[in-house]
């Protein structure tokens, strides 16, 4: 794992997206993606070099995407978060990266954003929802909305599973009890460049981000699809997708509508380059970067 501090930075229109990356990773991703072992991605040579070694291991990242519009500052996921304890994955615990320092290093003090959207809850992607503080789990973006989509919302609400009881509880709950969280619809527009689709299946309410700027289209992805190599495989789900049969139905919905369009696709995992584009590859898809 490593902590890289350079920025990848898209325009779509008038909107900037930032790549802001708490951590890299080779391999060691089979715990996400079961059925893609070294054995079964070599042969998708196109992964190489961005998405994978030539042994075959597999590279990904966990980030943020700060999106930028005339009027908006947006962080789209917050990543693991420091300090934070209970989780299933080991090297999860604990951590203490300079996430924050590198956000106010591309120009976002933490104070400065107005918008917090959580593609859903799972732990990777609500970590920095909160910082500790004099041992007080506290916003850590104290002037921004924080939106979550009331289905996602609502479904955690009813789960008795203790490792997310504990993502609630420090990640979750305390922008709650700081009157900074609005339930939305799955479909809610966000800004006049900014919206959210549903895009349900790796959780029930989960949503990626829609982005429309003069002409120009991107889309974030959020855990519809985790790596690349779904494209070439849309039949390898993630181990820990809610429905799964749901889900493979929205990755083929999705490629398939965003093969061969000019619409930019920023994937949520994806490592640098991370954004690109579908298009067909036979009966299956592949990203061009």
């Amino acid at each position: 794992m490593t902590n890289p501090t350079t920025f990848l930075t898209w325009h779509i229109g008038q909107v900037k997206v930032t790549r802001i990356v708490e951590l890299e990773m080779l391999g060691g991703t089979r715990f996400i993606l079961p059925d893609a072992t070294r054995e079964a991605v070599v042969g998708i040579d196109w992964l190489k070099p961005h998405f994978m070694n030539d042994e075959g291991r597999l590279k990904m990242s966990v980030h943020a995407l700060v999106v930028e519009t005339p009027a908006r500052r947006i962080v789209v996921d917050t990543c693991l978060g420091n300090d934070k304890q209970g989780r299933s994955v080991p090297h999860w615990n604990r951590l203490q990266t300079p996430f924050l320092a590198d956000l106010a290093a591309a120009g976002y003090a933490r104070e400065s954003i107005d918008t917090v959207l959580c593609t859903h809850l799972h732990i990777d992607h609500v970590g920095w929802n909160t910082m500790l503080v004099d041992g007080r789990w506290v916003p850590t973006f104290p002037n921004a909305r924080y939106l979550v989509a009331r289905a996602e919302y609502e479904h955690w609400q009813t789960r008795t599973d203790a490792e997310q009881a504990q993502i609630f509880a420090d990640s979750v709950q305390p922008i709650f009890d700081a009157g900074l969280v609005d339930l939305v619809d799955t479909n809610h527009k966000v800004s006049d460049e900014v919206r959210l689709i549903p895009t349900h299946g790796h959780t029930l309410g989960h949503v990626s981000i829609a982005i429309e700027s003069a002409g120009a289209r991107a889309l974030i992805t959020g855990d519809f699809v985790h790596h690349p190599c779904q494209m070439a495989r849309p039949q390898w789900g993630s181990a820990v997708d809610h429905d799964p049969a749901a889900a493979r139905a929205t990755r083929e919905k999705q490629f398939a509508a965003l093969a061969g369009v000019p619409t930019l696709v920023i994937g949520t995992h994806f490592a640098a380059p991370t954004a690109g584009h579908v298009v067909r590859d036979g009966d299956v898809f592949r990203f061009v970067v």
